[in-house]
């Protein structure tokens, strides 16, 4: 590796450290961008299911932004400058032709994650940056300098980067773009995480998010490659309602996952913590209402209208058009009314056990798979030690962040690839 000193050095070769390193190059500036696997965008390559869920279409970024939650206003100055529309137009300009799916989500038209990767490679060669694959860096080399703004004070710089090599490499800024802790096969091992603090920074404790679910419930494994849609999954906390999404989830072999899980899991594990620092006798549970659109009463009079036509039939027989196969044994067990009963003969008491069973089934969450199936990671690098408009540190002279290091995430749609978008190219650009 040349012995050059840098404009910039990129650790780390996912989507917000190419997006990074190929704007810095873009800019006239010379860029090295480090990368420890043998090949960069190896993560990007899985997202999406293998599709690349590019961003989330909106024509209003204030509408995007509410969808970070309370943490989403740093990121108002980075997508005023490359926000969802400018990174469209970043893909489609280079080749890649777009498509918006239901939900707003963007992909490729030809549903191929390895265009997406195509045209970075491609903005990283046009603009000649040097791309060193299977590069580990093993410590970085710290010291202070003077404050150009008090000639008395002294501020934290970083002087160069040793790699397990054994190689010392120097630039004269520095950009941390090494994701979080899910998907740790990918090379997403924490890196940054420890950099960070040896620095001074403090990191918001990691967690996995947009996790899959894993359940206490008997039924589990009876109900494995159940997919439902348009239901409302709830988190409840000591019987009062956390959280709610609608949409669709699927069963696994030992638990639950889909879109609704994955954007709840942050939140189920969030309380999960909350219990184990103070324990308590809080409980967390689940409720999945099957038919949102029916509320009790509309739901009881649908069901009497099928026990109507269905008069004289045992009550196993008559779910058939209310439930998928799989979920009626669950119900009939959960409803407590005698599966041989003919339905002329239910009880309203046992009607409305039916209902109960239909708006409210109970699920009981385990633990969240964790972080080697999670798609991303929530917690990292503490915002208020960053500059929101430059992606800067506040306490390193010539330190940078961007992606999902940085204590930022969002639900599934594309909203998390469009934080390493966002962040990686203000990162690179200043």
């Amino acid at each position: 590796m040349s012995e050059a000193i840098y404009d910039v050095i990129v650790i780390g070769g996912g989507p917000a450290g190419m997006i990074a390193a190929g704007r810095a190059g873009q800019l006239g500036q010379s860029v090295l961008l480090l990368e420890k696997n043998k090949e960069l965008g190896i993560k990007l390559l899985m997202t999406g299911k293998d599709r690349c869920n590019v961003t989330h279409f909106s024509e209003d970024k204030n509408e995007l932004i509410e969808a970070y939650g309370k943490d989403g206003k740093f990121l108002y100055s980075a997508f005023a400058i490359f926000g969802n529309r400018e990174v469209m137009d970043f893909f489609e300009n280079r080749g890649v032709k777009l498509k918006v799916e239901r939900g707003n989500r963007v992909f490729p038209v030809s549903d191929k994650s390895s265009d997406i990767r195509w045209a970075l490679l491609n903005f990283l060669k046009k603009h000649e940056v040097k791309i060193e694959t299977r590069a580990t860096v093993s410590g970085i080399i710290s010291g202070d300098i003077l404050d150009d703004n008090n000639s008395e004070s002294f501020q934290k710089t970083i002087k160069g980067i040793v790699l397990t090599s054994g190689e010392k490499v120097e630039a004269k800024k520095y950009v941390i773009t090494t994701g979080g802790l899910s998907y740790p096969a990918t090379g997403s091992t924490g890196d940054g995480y420890e950099w960070a603090k040896e620095l001074g920074h403090k990191i918001v404790k990691p967690r996995p998010a947009l996790s899959p679910i894993i359940l206490a419930d008997w039924f589990r494994e009876d109900l494995e490659g159940l997919s439902l849609k348009n239901i409302e999954l709830s988190i409840f906390q000591d019987k009062k309602k956390n959280d709610s999404k609608f949409g669709e989830m699927l069963f696994t072999k030992n638990g639950i996952s889909g879109p609704v899980v994955l954007d709840l899991s942050k939140k189920v594990g969030e309380l999960f913590e909350g219990i184990k620092e103070e324990p308590t006798e809080s409980r967390i549970d689940l409720r999945l209402d099957l038919k949102p659109a029916l509320d009790f009463v509309k739901l009881d009079k649908r069901i009497q209208r099928d026990f109507q036509a269905g008069n004289n039939r045992q009550f196993k027989n008559i779910l058939d058009k209310l439930l998928p196969k799989k979920l009626i044994p669950v119900v009939i067990k959960l409803s407590k009314i005698n599966p041989d009963k003919q339905v002329n003969l239910i009880t309203r008491e046992e009607r409305k056990r039916l209902v109960r069973a239909l708006k409210e089934f109970p699920l009981h969450p385990e633990k969240l798979v964790g972080f080697g199936k999670a798609i991303i990671t929530t917690g990292g690098v503490d915002l208020k030690e960053v500059n929101s408009k430059t992606m800067q540190s506040r306490l390193v002279n010539n330190l940078y962040f961007a992606g999902e290091v940085l204590n930022l995430d969002g639900p599934t749609g594309g909203y998390n690839l469009q934080i390493a978008w966002s962040t990686g190219y203000i990162a690179g650009g200043e």
